[in-house]
């Protein structure tokens, strides 16, 4: 069976993304680096019929030496093993990067990649929480808190943890990833930190995105052991790791 490798646009893979996404159904990392035409696209033939896509990025953007998304249509997945080496030789990459859950893309890292790591922990929405707020603190959104105290620049987020008439803690949801997922993110002050203040922003969080219609995310260095507990603690959950390895010479 012939297998041919063809770059083409982000428009003419798009039809095939949507079915990735759907068999993925979680948050996808790198959702954005689409839109954002940081991305080249491949459709993957055999016999002349397309069976799939690949997509590349870089590790140092603008640079295209990363294959970061790979999908075949159902009918096809048995085949990836022989077309994956084509989509490796027409786009030239040195790495292969996948989330843990995307599993064809994660079997052909383990099959072609050598040196393979994990720097992230992908989370994604867990348990329900009912942490009481710490003592005197307040969760409210910017809007709130500026029009009681005025204008402050501790940072652009939606939502503030308030004590005392004081920003101790900030966060929001991004939404520029595959919809309905979201991704949250917070920081406390480090003045107030280990009290439970970010364990707690966390599951404020988690509630103003479930009002919206979404569905929170997040993610973390593997190496930073306090902000995977304060994600556990405040109802996220591990979904995943992100994964690394140099293509096989």
């Amino acid at each position: 069976m012939p297998f041919k490798v063809e770059k083409v646009t982000l428009g003419d893979i798009l039809p095939y993304r949507h079915l990735f996404l759907q068999e993925i159904n979680r948050q996808v990392r790198y959702n954005a680096t689409h839109e954002r035409r940081w991305s080249d696209s491949y459709l993957l033939y055999a016999d002349d019929t397309v069976i799939g896509y690949g997509s590349v990025n870089g590790q140092e953007i603008p640079d295209r030496d990363t294959l970061f998304e790979f999908y075949l249509l159902p009918l096809y997945q048995h085949l990836a093993s022989r077309v994956f080496p084509y989509l490796l030789s027409a786009s030239g990459v040195q790495y292969i990067e996948t989330q843990s859950n995307a599993l064809l893309l994660t079997t052909m890292l383990y099959e072609f990649a050598v040196n393979i790591h994990a720097p992230v922990i992908l989370f994604e929405d867990g348990p329900h929480t009912n942490l009481p707020p710490p003592a005197g603190v307040t969760f409210q959104t910017r809007q709130s808190f500026e029009a009681l105290y005025g204008k402050q620049k501790e940072s652009d987020s939606g939502y503030v943890l308030e004590k005392a008439g004081e920003e101790i803690g900030n966060g929001d949801f991004l939404l520029h990833y595959n919809k309905p997922f979201a991704d949250l993110y917070m920081e406390v002050k480090e003045s107030h930190r280990q009290q439970g203040l970010g364990a707690y922003l966390i599951q404020e969080l988690k509630r103003v995105c479930h009002a919206a219609g979404k569905i929170p995310a997040a993610r973390c260095n593997i190496e930073n052991k306090a902000s995977k507990a304060t994600l556990l603690k405040g109802g996220l959950q591990v979904v995943g790791l992100m994964l690394i390895g140099e293509v096989k010479k």
